[in-house]
């Protein structure tokens, strides 16, 4: 797929066809579009809304459409046409001949800025796998010398092969090997995540929509400079630092992937290793922008996507994994809708907060600790002080809340510590042995 331009000249078009039912209106779908186009770097020079009653099989929209659409291109001299919607190669072709503008759909710009901001080796993976799979059905749009028959032999192609077959070929092969790094990504991943789980520290999953202010709130807790703009899919490859909370002396902090609806599904597939840290957590706190009017949509999108990771049972709604609900950007809302927010989160056990400001953190953090300290258990251990592993252990993981000597035991001298454990806790003391 050829390169956006950062500062390319835009038109951004955002189809509203009366067939679909969509979760967000078309006002909403146009922000979140220009949003999107934003964060590619381009500049919008003007946007639209257009109805579709009938769908065209050639160019989506109606002939009195695309002329339109052509004098809005000469008029605000637009390099670049956006479309918010899945076009067919052949649309997407048909439309770049009738408008003599290079024209790519929501699913090619969602793949622009995944491939400008992926960072890690797994990230860049996943993204060209996605590249791939969205190419495929691009050629004949996308390559010009395509029509060409060339000869060859052995495996460098049959007698007549032509280029978009030897093409085509050469992704699948690529498609291969990129399927096979990364399931051996998977599997590292999955090894990391099952040390995790027999280490003593609970991890704290963020999920949420796309620019719900994951990341800025990642830093407020931890400190840390991750990358956190007022822009659509900011992070893309998940962050790890470890917080400490009241009571629990460590914990691991994950930021994971901005959710977004009408996610291309060439992404849904290569980014499920990415939030698949979400089904080791311990605690998921979904952080929800409640100073935008669509975030009700927004998190039926969030609850979706948790369903299909097997966290959320999409018939009942029961997660697994315990969810807090983090409502963000209070410092955007007005008092009015504020006080209203903070009688609703009561009612719902949520924390709403400004993680941009920092009033209510304290809140989450209370939060936080009661779910994770909700379970422990209070135990009495008498242990002889020649034990020193388990009583390091202890000491290490455990809270004592109180110490003594206990005398003279076949062993030596004992210790008897009254000590707090979580279930994880207890059964990781249980299995040190004796």
């Amino acid at each position: 797929m050829d390169e956006v331009t950062r500062g390319a000249r835009a038109l951004i078009l955002c189809p509203d066809i009366r067939a679909f039912k969509y979760d967000l209106d078309a006002s909403e779908r146009l922000a979140e579009v220009e949003g999107l186009a934003l964060a590619i770097g381009v500049v919008i020079q003007h946007s639209a809304i257009l109805p579709v009653r009938q769908m065209q099989p050639n160019t989506l929209f109606g002939s009195g459409q695309v002329e339109n659409i052509a004098i809005w291109c000469k008029q605000y001299e637009c390099e670049l046409v956006i479309v918010d919607g899945a076009l067919t190669p052949i649309q997407q072709r048909n439309l770049e001949d009738r408008l003599k503008r290079k024209v790519i759909d929501r699913t090619g710009l969602i793949l622009e800025i995944f491939g400008e901001r992926a960072a890690t080796a797994e990230g860049r993976l996943q993204v060209e796998l996605a590249h791939l799979d969205y190419q495929q059905s691009r050629l004949v749009r996308s390559w010009t010398h395509l029509e060409r028959q060339r000869g060859g032999f052995g495996f460098l192609g049959g007698p007549g092969e032509t280029q978009i077959e030897a093409d085509r070929r050469m992704i699948r092969q690529r498609m291969g090997r990129l399927r096979r790094e990364l399931e051996q990504v998977r599997k590292t991943r999955a090894l990391h995540r099952e040390r995790r789980g027999r280490a003593p520290w609970p991890v704290v999953a963020l999920v949420g929509y796309t620019n719900a202010g994951k990341s800025t709130l990642f830093n407020r807790m931890t400190g840390a400079d991750v990358m956190a703009e007022d822009l659509l899919f900011a992070t893309l490859d998940p962050t790890m630092r470890a917080i400490s909370l009241p009571g629990v002396e460590k914990a691991i902090l994950s930021d994971t992937v901005g959710f977004i609806s009408d996610l291309p599904t060439q992404l849904v597939a290569a980014f499920r290793a990415t939030l698949e840290e979400v089904t080791g957590a311990d605690i998921i706190c979904h952080v929800r922008d409640m100073s935008n009017p669509a975030h009700a949509a927004q998190k039926k999108q969030v609850m979706e996507v948790l369903a299909d990771l097997g966290v959320v049972d999409g018939e009942t709604g029961i997660s697994e994994i315990p969810i807090v609900e983090v409502w963000n950007k209070a410092d955007l809302i007005d008092d009015e809708t504020l006080d209203e927010l903070r009688a609703a989160a009561e009612g719902h056990s949520a924390v709403l907060l400004s993680a941009a400001t920092g009033e209510g953190m304290d809140d989450l953090a209370a939060t936080l600790t009661g779910m994770l300290t909700s379970k422990a258990h209070e135990l009495i251990i008498t242990l002889p002080v020649s034990d020193g592993r388990r009583l390091a252990w202890l000491h290490a993981h455990g809270e004592i809340l109180s110490e003594e000597d206990a005398g003279e035991g076949e062993d030596g001298p004992l210790r008897r510590l009254t000590v707090r454990l979580n279930p994880k806790e207890l059964g990781q003391y249980s299995a040190l042995g004796s």
